[in-house]
């Protein structure tokens, strides 16, 4: 009985360090489907322009700007862990739709991006994105929305608590990447584990701009209450769009109220702005 309790506890101990060890390939997926940007707006006879962004480090980022005729606003989309820009489509349809011109990128290590991504590197990302909208396009920050889905919502409350947006949209986004391992990973003690911060809860309570927290209650990757504690600490003037549907699926099968929620919340905020 005495060597199998040692058993386990050196089995146990040695998938503690597996897991601690491999953090970087379990949240960073730009292999899943593939890196391979294997197709663009055109398909959907959208113009655009390819763009190459510089960050502070010297890395080379890969963007699609989107351009909307007489624009209301202009989204700076930060996507999720997982693929690339060119998985995005049916999402920069949608923000076209709602008259939107779009700057999506990818982040150091994805698509054609060089590098490798880190999470101070993603915040860097986050900030020349930023810069080729204000500095390169003379754009006025409250023209901005920054949006972030899953990963990237961490990534855009990172920037907006920097920055003075028209808004911030957040679709389903975790509290900090420690609570999410915790509710992954109960059997392990994984908020002393995790390396990572991408404390998205604490980045929104120092955002002053309008807020949209947007969560599925099926999302079976970042629980619906993430989302919930998010709304809470977000400063007022905010609102709440309840989803159906999975984490990757929600805004596609709840599309009408989606479409709906998202364009009552941009025509709050642009009219604010006249």
């Amino acid at each position: 009985m005495r060597t199998l309790v040692i058993g386990l506890v050196l089995a146990y101990g040695l998938f503690v360090l597996t897991i601690y060890l491999s953090q970087s390939s379990l949240l960073y997926l730009p292999n899943l489907p593939s890196r391979t940007v294997a197709q663009t707006p055109a398909v959907l006879g959208l113009e655009f322009s390819a763009v190459k962004l510089t960050t502070e480090d010297g890395l080379t980022l890969d963007a699609w700007y989107i351009p909307a005729p007489e624009p209301k606003a202009q989204l700076l989309f930060f996507h999720g862990n997982a693929g690339n820009i060119s998985h995005r489509l049916d999402s920069i349809k949608t923000f076209y739709d709602f008259g939107l011109s779009t700057l999506i990128i990818d982040y150091r290590g994805y698509g054609n991006s060089t590098g490798h991504p880190t999470e101070a590197g993603t915040y860097l990302d986050a900030q020349a994105a930023w810069r080729y909208l204000t500095d390169t396009l003379h754009l006025p920050a409250n023209n901005i929305i920054i949006f972030g889905r899953s990963l990237g919502g961490a990534i855009a409350a990172h920037l907006a608590r920097q920055q003075t947006p028209a808004a911030l949209i957040l679709e389903s986004t975790f509290t900090s990447a420690p609570n999410l391992a915790a509710d992954a990973y109960p059997y392990l003690p994984a908020r002393w584990l995790t390396k990572f911060s991408y404390n998205t809860a604490d980045y929104v309570s120092r955002v002053r701009a309008p807020v949209l927290v947007i969560h599925s209650q099926d999302d079976e990757i970042i629980p619906f209450d993430h989302g919930q504690q998010i709304f809470n600490i977000a400063s007022d003037p905010k609102q709440f769009l309840t989803l159906q549907g999975g984490h990757n699926d929600g805004f596609l099968i709840s599309h009408k109220h989606y479409r709906s929620g998202i364009e009552r919340f941009l025509n709050e905020v642009t009219q604010n702005k006249k």
